[in-house]
């Protein structure tokens, strides 16, 4: 079954479970990455329609919900990032790499990061990544 692609908010939702892990809505509500204020029943509606999509799971703990992410972050944005690289920057990573270091300010351990990954790549090795 083909992943669809999830929308800007059900990205973030998946954002928040990823770096946390099995989160209750609440949990995900605090710390929407674009900081926007939203409702309860707003955050919750997306994270069941997510459920329904296949893109998160739960358990119950009492009557508390706790969401966890059922796909793995590479799955979703593997995708994402190569059709973004296909449309914007004619197919070359080099060329959206070179627009990300030009427009975003990267810390001295992005860059060392940046720096291992090529590394690994040049001696065929691949570091797996959530």
């Amino acid at each position: 079954m083909k992943l669809r692609e999830p929308s800007r908010l059900e990205m973030q939702v998946l954002s928040v479970l990823w770096a946390r892990g099995a989160s209750t809505v609440r949990d995900v509500m605090e710390v929407m990455p674009d900081g926007k204020t939203r409702a309860y029943t707003t955050i919750l509606s997306v994270i069941q329609v997510m459920e329904k999509k296949g893109l998160v799971s739960h358990v119950t703990d009492g009557n508390v919900h706790i969401y966890q992410a059922r796909v793995s972050r590479q799955k979703v944005t593997g995708p994402l990032l190569r059709g973004l690289v296909r449309q914007v920057f004619g197919g070359s990573a080099a060329t959206a790499l070179q627009h990300l270091l030009a427009e975003e300010g990267v810390s001295r351990q992005e860059l060392d990061e940046i720096k291992e990954i090529i590394a690994q790549h040049e001696t065929g090795q691949k570091k797996a990544k959530g």
